[in-house]
């Protein structure tokens, strides 16, 4: 039975796991380990090349996932297929200091730490060369997070470290949110009981190997996340970003609207249909960007989706009309019935498209 399990998470790593497996088994002599790779099925053969290694390593485990993406949902399936007491999350891209590995299994074992983190904003800790853009994101997040955070941590946006295997399944029970990249925040908001914490300091390294995971989705994932634990669980995480891409969507209702009506002529009723299209589609295109980018559509999939899309926020658009109509003839005040009406449109929208538009993929 391993002491401790290395959990990496990884998405077109090809470059870096034969190196990343080397440099820890030498930062781990003399520990008991196993090295947990989860897949996202990445198309440049990182899984095959994982397999590879367990044939000559039994050390080495490889979870291929088909059909899901994420890193903090990635590494929660490695915490759950651990049996060992212990668990760390590294990234494979070798930015982090495998070295401190050894001092953070020390730590643990003493018994009186559920969390050791690898901290780039405590002293002697660093964030290497990052540009301004990305050094001032991360300092804007670290501050952000203080709304959610259940403790006095300096670097929460790390994805350096390591943990109780105990205290990560009593998070993951309590639920938590398991969006974007920032797991190590999400542990800490979710986590029934306060965790006992210690920073290690660390120099952040530059990328060997692939390119970087991060993009605009980062902010939005993160901004979800943050709600999501803001408001304790109680609405779905999906739903939220769902409500927030149809806001967008009724601005861009709104200005195709006025373009077509106000700018071109068009007569209102073929204007509001055009900009329900476009609005629909400006919908349609964002939420599979953006709340279901674990799930996206790709090629005649999208088109597909596109259609169910389409038809199911049709009817949703009925049931607002209807409901908003029949609120207002019983002597409803027309503000609320617009809104009790929109409530049943979302829900409805929400509730088929999930189900019809990204179906979660069968077993086998």
């Amino acid at each position: 039975m391993p002491q401790l399990s290395v959990i990496v998470p990884t998405f077109n790593e090809l470059g870096n796991v034969v190196e990343l497996r080397n440099r820890v088994a030498e930062a781990l002599t003399g520990i008991d380990w196993e090295m947990i790779f989860v897949d996202d099925n990445s198309p440049d053969g990182t899984a095959q090349a994982v397999r590879e290694m367990a044939q000559a390593d039994r050390r080495v485990r490889c979870i291929q996932r088909i059909g899901r993406r994420g890193l903090s949902t990635a590494c929660i399936e490695g915490m759950l297929a651990s049996s060992a007491p212990i668990v760390a999350v590294i990234d494979a891209d070798l930015q982090h200091d495998e070295r401190l590995l050894p001092k953070m299994f020390e730590l643990i074992q003493g018994g009186d730490l559920d969390v050791v983190v690898g901290s780039r904003y405590v002293e002697s800790g660093g964030i290497g060369n990052w540009d301004s853009s990305r050094a001032a994101f991360s300092r804007w997040a670290t501050q952000l997070s203080r709304v959610v955070l259940k403790a006095d941590l300096k670097d929460p946006m790390s994805g350096f470290f390591m943990i109780r295997h105990e205290a990560a399944l009593a998070c993951i029970k309590a639920g938590m949110s398991g969006v974007g990249f920032k797991i190590l925040l999400d542990l800490f908001a979710t986590s029934p009981t306060p965790l006992r914490h210690r920073e290690l300091p660390y120099e952040f390294r530059n990328r060997v190997a692939g390119e970087s995971k991060l993009d605009t989705n980062v902010a939005w994932e993160y901004f979800i996340m943050l709600l999501d634990k803001f408001t304790g669980g109680v609405v779905p995480i999906r739903f939220i970003a769902f409500s927030l891409v149809g806001g967008l969507g009724l601005v861009v209702h709104l200005i195709v609207l006025a373009g077509m009506f106000k700018g071109m002529g068009t007569s209102f009723l073929w204007a509001q249909s055009g900009a329900t299209l476009v609005a629909m589609t400006s919908n349609y295109v964002m939420n599979n960007v953006l709340t279901y980018r674990d799930m996206r559509l790709r090629g005649w999939s999208f088109v597909r989706g596109w259609l169910s899309f389409v038809v199911a926020c049709s009817v949703g658009a009925l049931a607002n009309v209807g409901i908003a109509d029949y609120l207002f003839h019983k002597d409803s005040f027309w503000i609320t019935s617009a809104i009790a009406g929109v409530l049943v449109g979302a829900v409805w929208n929400y509730a088929v498209t999930a189900v019809y538009t990204w179906k979660t993929p069968k077993a086998g």
